[in-house]
């Protein structure tokens, strides 16, 4: 191979990980504020990750192509010729055959420009032209058996350099997404807490004309931008932080039913949902006197739980028997119905009387976390209760809480 376009001898890895990091920390500091603020951290974080995630090339060898033709090249500086041309000077042209080896490939081109953190001094050669990769091999003497060994030889080199750059960057994906949770997560709490001090003077807040409400990914050329996930359009409007505090605090009162259900099983062995709900409302009431209805028209249907607070819902909660995934998942559908834009607050109560309430408990995850609106799951909430994200139906980049709450019954048979 005569080429000096030696391969993996460009910017070290250690150097790539720097500028992909810092420049995916740059977007985030420069990113529009309301764009930020209205788009779903999740969403982002993964845009941010595919954007400046590393992707090493694979090699395509059942896709490779061969040409050749004849070439002339200069062999004055090869040591096994210099006995016979030892009276020469200058440039010694020796007619031969040129093969040109065309290796397709997925991922980032600019990798091969790459070092990783393990090579040798003994780089293979090779130019890159789109995803194609070329080795041009030279001879005036070639054979069969000899065009294999080299070609062999150079696949081997390439696949080994490739493989120290999946070891330099094994765990650098991961470490990206989360620093680019960490640096977003950290941008919206400093706007946050600079819209709550500006908010606390009581003075309206002046709205730019121009400021913009939807940011352009700019082009990366090392391959395809990915999309920037969608955002609610306008300014953004965060929810009182009392909101979520009241939300926690009806979770508390529902679960404290349950100790109920459990300590007198006889009273409710006999109960259907509708009875099982007035008592969660009776209970409800107690705090918010009132305030908390059975089958109430929200948007577009009844509710079999809504807790209302200055004219603004604070929970919107469906209430069912158990009787496998099939109905959980009508029941998340129903209530995603019943729910406007501003509404952000949801449970389902589930009620158990069959046997093996267990069952039910490492149902209720799958069944969720397949609805086609989850998002991403908030963690357990004691030992029956699920917490987790989701869009609203008609804007993906509208999330709202959804707790599941499970409860085992009584059976009649088990009061008598």
């Amino acid at each position: 191979m005569r080429s000096n376009n030696y391969l993996f001898r460009g910017i070290d890895s250690f150097s790539v990980q720097q500028q992909q990091t810092e420049s995916m920390r740059s977007e985030i500091a420069s990113m529009d504020a309301n764009r930020l603020l209205n788009t779903n951290v999740d969403d982002l974080v993964g845009y941010l990750s595919n954007k400046y995630g590393i992707e090493v090339p694979e090699l395509l060898e059942d896709e490779m192509l061969v040409d050749q033709r004849e070439a002339q090249r200069d062999v004055s500086g090869d040591p096994m010729r210099r006995f016979f041309y030892d009276s020469h000077h200058g440039p010694i042209m020796v007619t031969g055959t040129e093969i040109s080896l065309e290796v397709p490939f997925s991922g980032d081109p600019q990798m091969f420009q790459v070092q990783p953190s393990t090579h040798n001094l003994n780089a293979p050669r090779g130019i890159v032209k789109g995803n194609i990769l070329i080795a041009t091999l030279w001879g005036d003497n070639l054979n069969a058996d000899q065009l294999r060994g080299q070609i062999h030889t150079w696949l081997g080199e390439i696949r080994q350099h490739l493989q120290w750059q999946r070891d330099s960057f094994r765990h650098f994906d991961t470490a990206l997404a989360q620093q680019a949770r960490d640096a977003v997560i950290r941008r919206r709490d400093q706007l946050l807490r600079n819209q709550n001090l500006v908010g606390s003077l009581g003075i309206p807040l002046k709205r730019r004309p121009d400021a913009p409400e939807t940011y352009v990914a700019p082009e990366v050329r090392r391959k395809l931008a990915p999309k920037l996930p969608p955002a609610t359009a306008g300014a953004f409007k965060p929810e009182p932080t009392l909101e979520e505090a009241e939300y926690q605090h009806i979770l508390g009162v529902m679960e404290s039913m349950a100790h109920v259900l459990e300590r007198s099983p006889k009273a409710f062995h006999n109960l259907d949902e509708e009875g099982l709900r007035t008592h969660f409302l009776v209970q409800l009431n107690g705090h918010y006197k009132g305030q908390a209805t059975g089958e109430t028209f929200n948007f577009q249907g009844k509710t079999d739980i809504l807790v209302r607070s200055d004219d603004r819902n604070i929970l919107i909660a469906e209430c069912k028997f158990w009787s496998g995934p099939a109905r959980l998942t009508d029941t998340i559908e129903q209530l995603l119905s019943y729910l406007s834009w501003r509404d952000s607050k949801t449970a389902i109560l589930v009620f158990n009387r069959n046997r093996n309430f267990s069952n039910v408990l490492a149902a209720i995850p799958h069944t969720v976390m397949t609805h086609p609106n989850f998002r991403y799951d908030d963690g357990k909430r004691g030992e029956t209760g699920f917490r987790y994200r989701f869009c609203h139906k008609d804007d993906p980049a509208k999330l709202l809480h959804l707790t599941v709450l499970a409860f085992d019954v009584p059976r009649p048979e088990d009061t008598l």
